[in-house]
């Protein structure tokens, strides 16, 4: 047994149905060897990678129309994959990335599940630099604001992987960092086209949740 137990969901994107095998509930946790507590991950966060966010699905509705041909793109904190998978099946140069260890065997399972390719998957830590990685035309993330200092390290890591003429869009449903990382980017020369999103079916205007997609030398 894994000591963890799962599910599986059904989720549309843009008119296309994926299968998902996702934690059973966030009160899901194991960590036998301690790996998960030695790389910071606490209980509290540990099945974090395992759900299906709101923001996860508002940036997979933003990737089935999104310009990707041409582009390699890096997808950051990927936990279940669900955005990198609607790029796989649309034929994208992709690259799924996550802290979690089990990020990676819940992708693969994942893509089997909907008859996809493998994806490239790379294990990222944003506070450590990882060369070999290369870099990228496009930088996607939903939901990776959710706590001080996130901002910072998110900006470094666009700073080392992000080309010349590249894109950034992260979906975040309104924590309160996103004004700190859009300053940091202005600071590397993007500008950001933010747009107010609901964040479930409950939502009214005025919304928090937010899709912010960023280029450098654009302005607002």
């Amino acid at each position: 047994m894994p000591g963890y137990d799962v599910r599986t969901i059904r989720h549309a994107v843009d008119g296309h149905g994926y299968h998902l095998r996702v934690l059973s509930d966030r009160q899901q946790f194991s960590d036998p060897d301690g790996y998960c507590e030695r790389m910071g991950i606490s209980s509290a966060q540990w099945s974090l990678f395992g759900q299906l966010w709101p923001a996860g699905q508002l940036l997979a509705q933003a990737m089935a129309r999104f310009d990707s041909a041409g582009k390699r793109i890096l997808e950051l904190g990927c936990g279940i994959g669900l955005a990198s998978l609607v790029l796989q099946r649309r034929g994208a140069d992709i690259v799924a990335s996550d802290l979690h260890p089990l990020a990676e065997p819940f992708l693969a399972y994942n893509a089997a599940l909907n008859a996809l390719p493998a994806l490239h998957y790379r294990h990222m830590r944003w506070d450590v630099p990882l060369p070999t990685l290369g870099q990228f035309d496009v930088i996607i993330a939903s939901d990776v604001l959710y706590e001080r200092g996130h901002a910072e390290l998110l900006d470094c890591v666009v700073m080392r992987h992000a080309c010349v003429a590249a894109e950034v869009v992260v979906t975040d449903p309104g924590r309160g960092n996103s004004g700190r990382f859009i300053g940091l980017m202005a600071k590397q020369g993007f500008g950001v086209i933010e747009q107010r999103c609901p964040m479930n079916d409950t939502d009214v205007a005025p919304y928090r949740g937010r899709l912010l997609h960023f280029r450098r030398g654009l302005s607002a």
